[in-house]
């Protein structure tokens, strides 16, 4: 049995203030940075094989984080980087909503039938991430991996694991350093847990919206 432990990045500015960010390589806050270290110690009790993350910064800080617990290197997977959202990438969700008001709409009603303008769809991601997830699991043979990537990603990652379309996007939360963790068996993910955040307990943040 292998395990696949998927991490979302710490907090950012961009996400803190509701600025969709997509691929520009916005860096972790103060809180980020301390939650990425609050992450790190909580895996360092569990035997992680390898350690894979988008190459965005905000996510390969995160991952660096854990990785420093257990001598390892971090291996960048392309496929891992966060959704492209194209026209809508440095506005904020206010300036997305008055100046797409339609596709906005479609965004939260239907978020699988939404490709973004100059962006992706989410069925883009699917196939970027699930071919990450298989190649991984391929190499693990019983051991664990982490992959550290963003919301977007891996809220259509979980789905994917679960065997769950794209329409079921919203149904899934993902909280900046939130864990969810799944084991391998018999050609199958089993989900084991979900956005645990426990260990961010010391570190003193409001709650953010599911952005």
């Amino acid at each position: 049995m292998s395990e696949v432990i998927l991490a979302r990045h710490g907090e950012t500015d961009w996400n803190a203030a509701e600025i969709f960010r997509g691929r520009f390589d916005v860096a972790l806050n103060e809180t980020g940075e301390k939650q990425a270290e609050s992450l790190g110690k909580y895996l360092s009790k569990i035997d992680i094989n390898a350690i894979y993350s988008s190459p965005l910064k905000r996510a390969l800080k995160t991952a660096e984080a854990i990785a420093s617990y257990h001598s390892l290197g971090v291996h960048v997977a392309r496929g891992l980087i966060d959704f492209d959202f194209g026209e809508w990438q440095g506005l904020s969700h206010n300036e997305v909503r008055e100046r797409y008001p339609e596709l906005y709409a479609r965004w939260l009603d239907h978020p699988e039938q939404v490709v973004m303008p100059g962006g992706e769809g989410l069925e883009d991601v699917k196939r970027r991430v699930m071919a990450v997830a298989h190649r991984v699991i391929g190499t693990l043979r019983g051991g664990v991996a982490v992959l550290v990537s963003h919301r977007v990603v891996n809220k259509v990652l979980i789905c994917a694991m679960l065997g769950l379309d794209n329409s079921h996007f919203w149904n899934v939360r993902m909280d900046a350093c939130g864990l969810t963790i799944f084991s391998y068996r018999g050609g199958k993910f089993i989900l084991n847990r979900h956005n645990d955040t426990s260990f961010l307990n010391p570190v003193k943040t409001a709650a953010l919206a599911d952005f």
